[in-house]
């Protein structure tokens, strides 16, 4: 049997990991949050990370654990996961958000996250080691999401501009302006309170899985909570730039009656699956509300060819960060 000593030592690495994850998560996804309060010029770049991370942080008192308890329990039977389990899965998610940021594509880390945890499940334990209604429930709103996202930011659109259809473009455009503030603090809250808590559950399964902590517990350690949302919020504080260009400029051209839409129909997507304890992707809502906002001006509004080209990255990012964490899970039995 592995000494305390050096299990503790393990599991210490292993948070650690956890923790570098969410910062990479709150600086990759920072564009999910910032992009359109930026591209309409309502924010300055400095400040709008700053707005963000507050946000992000004050979710800590708004949602309930739900999503945390998913990915903790949810995804792979508690029974198999090990630290090998867990570097695998962090490997891969980390591994895959670095690629996509390097590229500047808007994939999610919400999706690498699950997708790590099953590949490195599969590899320890076969298909047995999976929970398939878990699994499933996620997969599901990689398809509903950025649906949801893409229907309420286009009837945002549709109604705002009925009910503004007599007003002066330059009186809407100064009301949106401010408006715009609290559609992208709604919009991080709701980032902050379903992806922090990814990271919170990873945590927690380790923490079970190399008896730090109790299955029974109906929470995480309070320290866990507190690490992990802070972790995010100082990575949205550095921002992801490359992809805030992506979001921002090339999917379609905001305004800022049009970020509010598009900020307000993805915050409502959040709020929606984070109560259902769904661990969705901030990053295909957003982008499903931006070209729901685009499509309702006309087609052409949307660069479909950058849009296709993220949902590509989508679709791949499950898959990847699943082989990836399952040669992460070979290595890690080979060095300890």
């Amino acid at each position: 049997m592995e000494p305390i000593q050096a299990a503790l030592w393990v599991v210490i690495l292993l948070v650690t990991m956890a923790l570098v994850f969410d910062f990479m998560n709150g600086f990759h996804d920072a564009a999910n949050s910032i992009a359109t309060v930026v591209s309409t010029g309502v924010l300055k770049p400095g400040q709008a990370v700053l707005f963000a991370a507050f946000f992000n942080v004050a979710a800590i008192f708004v949602f309930h654990l739900s999503v945390a308890a998913t990915v903790g329990k949810g995804i792979v039977e508690a029974d198999i996961v090990d630290t090998h389990v867990v570097f695998g899965a962090l490997v891969g998610a980390i591994t895959w958000n670095l690629i996509t940021w390097y590229y500047g594509i808007p994939s999610s880390s919400s999706h690498a996250l699950i997708g790590g945890l099953v590949g490195a499940g599969l590899a320890k334990g076969g298909f047995s080691a999976l929970i398939a209604g878990g699994i499933l429930k996620t997969v599901a709103f990689i398809v509903i999401s950025p649906l949801l996202g893409f229907l309420l930011g286009s009837l945002m659109m549709v109604l705002v501009a009925w009910v503004f259809r007599r007003a002066r473009p330059n009186r809407v455009d100064g009301l949106f302006r401010k408006l715009q503030l609290v559609s992208a603090g709604a919009y991080s809250l709701g980032h902050g309170g379903n992806d922090a808590q990814k990271t919170i559950g990873i945590i927690w399964l380790l923490l079970i899985a190399t008896g730090y902590t109790s299955a029974s517990e109906a929470s995480p350690p309070t320290w866990v909570i507190i690490s992990c949302y802070a972790a995010i919020g100082f990575g949205t504080m550095f921002g992801g730039w490359r992809i805030v260009k992506t979001m921002g400029q090339k999917i379609t051209k905001l305004k800022p009656v049009g970020g509010f839409c598009a900020e307000t129909g993805g915050a409502l997507t959040l709020f929606v699956a984070t109560f259902l304890g769904v661990p969705v992707s901030t990053t295909h809502t957003i982008t499903g509300a931006i070209v729901g906002v685009g499509s309702t001006q006309r087609a052409s509004a949307v660069r479909w060819g950058v849009a296709g080209n993220i949902v590509w990255a989508w679709l791949l990012t499950i898959p990847a960060s699943a082989f990836v964490a399952s040669i992460a899970y070979w290595i890690s039995l080979q060095l300890y």
